[in-house]
């Protein structure tokens, strides 16, 4: 929980998550489209949040489609629901 709970802390990374929780996946050059941030910004926080399994990554040369990782998410979602006791 520890790992999801880091992952989750920053709120770029809370709205990488929601935008693409609401679509099946995206690519890196449209979320720099979305986020008023650097892409070298953008690319960290892709990568704080794939290290955390929350996300993964596909390369389609020369861009990078990126999806949630449902298994790893819905996870999340259980430990934090059993930690907040919901």
């Amino acid at each position: 929980m520890a790992r999801y709970a880091k992952a989750l802390g920053h709120p770029v990374r809370i709205y990488v998550l929601e935008l693409l929780s609401n679509q099946s996946c995206c690519y890196s050059g449209d979320l720099s489209d979305e986020l008023p941030i650097a892409k070298s910004t953008l690319s960290q926080h892709l990568k704080e949040l794939k290290d955390a399994g929350l996300i993964q990554g596909e390369i389609e040369a020369p861009r990078i489609k990126y999806c949630i990782n449902k298994e790893n998410w819905k996870e999340a979602q259980l430990l934090f629901k059993e930690f907040l006791g919901i």
